[in-house]
């Protein structure tokens, strides 16, 4: 049972990232955005093609978390620039991604065999995988919180959110809301291609396929958090988001060791999405009921 939570412990941490990257385009700017699917795998890949080429661990990692930003970039463009609507915008991405990763891989996936990762350079100091993963994930989580609150106190992270919440008079009070989307952009993917070069690295390979289900995941972790926690200050939203995310693989952890084949995780991932996302409007439409 202690090694089932300390796996989830350091699955979660490593998703969390992911998950903030999500919620920057879910909750900063309102936008339905697939990308993750395809910009996960795409930080896997470039941490992978980067070590199998003799460099390491940390470039290679910092450096994925660029091509992030540049898929972002991307993103934000079509979106902004050639006027695509977000959802439409994500699903041209992960597909146009898709093949870009399998060039960056140059086959469907890589092992980590005679690499040496972040994770094994921890794990020559913490003394474990396990608690070698839970070091690299608090470290990495914690670097990406305090960029995240540092940025978005700043100008153009107020100018950002107020993009998000109301597009018409961000406008009005002359902010440049396509540029602001475009750095939002580039924001959310950028963790969300780092948060992917790390499980790659906790995993022991990089996969064409391990984008798929990405979104629900990060989607998860948010209103799990926000049903655990509802919708609090800025700093405490990424904490709930970081929560919610252990949460969510310790379920999952859970089903896994109850014996369920791990091919119905994601049919299973989907199903408790959908109830997480519908218990609070049934609840609320009760409530409502009995106070008339």
């Amino acid at each position: 049972m202690g090694s089932i939570a300390l796996s989830s412990l350091s699955q979660g941490l490593l998703w969390a990232v992911m998950a903030i990257g999500v919620y920057v385009t879910f909750r900063i700017l309102n936008t339905a955005d697939l990308s993750a699917e395809g910009t996960f795998p795409l930080g896997a890949a470039v941490a992978a093609s980067l070590m199998a080429a003799g460099w390491p661990a940390l470039p290679a990692t910092l450096i994925a978390w660029g091509a992030g930003m540049l898929a972002g970039l991307v993103a934000g463009f079509v979106h902004t620039k050639m006027k695509i609507p977000g959802l439409f915008t994500g699903i041209l991405m992960l597909t146009g991604l898709y093949s870009v990763n399998l060039r960056i891989l140059g086959r469907p996936n890589i092992p980590f065999i005679g690499l040496e990762t972040l994770m094994q350079r921890a794990a020559a100091v913490t003394g474990g995988r396990l608690t070698a993963a839970v070091a690299v994930g608090l470290i990495a989580l914690t670097l990406v919180i305090f960029l995240f609150v540092w940025f978005f106190q700043t100008e153009v992270g107020l100018a950002i959110r107020a993009t998000g919440n109301n597009q018409t008079m961000a406008e009005a009070n002359a902010i440049h809301i396509d540029r602001m989307k475009m750095i939002g952009y580039m924001i959310g993917n950028g963790f969300i291609a780092l948060s992917g070069a790390l499980i790659a690295q906790n995993n022991g390979y990089a996969d064409i396929g391990m984008g798929i289900g990405t979104i629900v995941i990060g989607l998860a972790s948010i209103i799990v958090g926000e049903v655990l926690f509802g919708r609090r200050g800025f700093v405490m939203s990424l904490i709930a988001v970081t929560i919610g995310s252990i949460v969510y693989r310790l379920v999952i952890d859970a089903v896994l060791a109850l014996g369920v084949d791990p091919q119905d995780i994601k049919l299973f991932s989907a199903v408790m999405l959908a109830v997480i996302l519908w218990l609070p409007n049934r609840f609320g439409t009760l409530k409502g009921r009995i106070r008339t």
